[in-house]
């Protein structure tokens, strides 16, 4: 492939990959720059979409751009180029989150490519559109131990960790968020900011580019205890079906050894090729980040006697629906070619 090959169609179609990422409350802080001379793109972060309540130091909004940075990087290796990233290019400017050239792929004596990890990168790309956050209820169907290994071994691959609670972790963790679930309850500027994300009646829904819409809400919880946000706050949404929810969750926990915007940007991009991995593999998968809004709770989401420093997010994995999809900003709203 010719570096001339790369015409506004393809770059526009490289950001739509790559704002497929979650993020949270589907806020979508991130703004793309490509760099026609450097054949490169800018990920940007969007402090506009910052949520100073739930996410005062901005870790979730690392995150989720960190994830589209990643599908970005899938989506290159997926169109035949080498993404070559460099995160935090400038330290006078924070809002610069990473730097993505594109290089040709040269092919090496005895069939080899140039780059390895790009081509372990393009075999995750028909999971980008399919991925869901899931807030439906997962059966009690075990998660076989090689598919955990696996998406263990993919958050090492980005430099993270990734860690399957034992039950009683498992146990702090569901008491954790109860607890979190409470105070957002009583406290009116988290309540304001969700609704502020929250797309309720069909024709908000329909017409939404980012937010959660109610389609993307699930059943109403009648029992169990999955950690799955309610974004109607417990307000009755007409046609909306209470189900069941698992009792004993299949959890995973994602850290870091330090807690620096960096650190960040490694966790998301190892989240977004956890989820990923976990598509192809068959399962259901949704985020959860409640006790983590809380700095007096986030400490004691880890685990005392695990060597991973920071807990960058939670993660509900099982068996079952994939859930619908959620609204995304058109690309030229987030997208400059330079």
């Amino acid at each position: 492939m010719s570096l001339r090959e790369l015409d506004a169609t393809t770059v526009t179609a490289l950001v739509e990959d790559a704002t497929a990422a979650p993020s949270m409350h589907n806020a979508q802080p991130w703004r793309f720059r490509f760099l026609r001379g450097d054949h490169a793109f800018q990920v940007w972060s969007d402090l506009e979409r910052a949520m100073p309540r739930a996410d005062p130091t901005t870790r979730a909004l690392h995150l989720g751009c960190a994830a589209a940075l990643f599908n970005l990087r899938v989506a290159a290796s997926h169109a035949g180029w080498v993404p070559e990233t460099e995160l935090l290019p400038d330290p006078a400017e924070p809002r610069l989150l990473a730097v993505v050239r594109l290089t040709e792929r040269r092919a090496l004596p005895g069939n080899a490519v140039e780059d390895d990890l790009a081509e372990d990168l393009a075999p995750l790309y028909p999971a980008v559109h399919r991925r869901r956050t899931s807030r439906h209820p997962f059966t009690d169907e075990e998660i076989p131990p090689a598919i955990k290994d696996a998406l263990s071994a993919a958050a090492l691959l980005e430099g993270a960790r990734l860690a399957f609670p034992d039950a009683w972790h498992v146990h702090t963790l569901l008491d954790l968020v109860h607890d979190a679930e409470g105070r957002d309850a009583m406290d009116a500027a988290a309540s304001a900011e969700l609704r502020q994300w929250t797309r309720v009646g069909a024709e908000a829904a329909e017409t939404a580019s980012d937010g959660v819409p109610e389609r993307a809400f699930g059943p109403r919880r009648l029992y169990g205890r999955a950690p799955v946000r309610d974004f109607a706050a417990r307000a009755p949404v007409p046609g909306r079906e209470a189900a069941a929810f698992e009792n004993a969750p299949q959890l995973a926990v994602l850290g870091t050894a330090d807690d620096r915007p960096r650190d960040w940007l490694v966790a998301g991009q190892a989240m977004e090729r956890v989820l990923l991995q976990a598509t192809l593999d068959g399962l259901a998968t949704s985020l959860t980040s409640h006790a983590l809004e809380w700095p007096e709770l986030r400490w004691a989401v880890r685990d005392p006697r695990s060597a991973m420093g920071f807990i960058q997010m939670v993660l509900r994995l099982g068996y079952g629906p994939s859930g619908p999809g959620t609204p995304r900003r058109p690309v030229p709203e987030v997208l400059d070619i330079v």
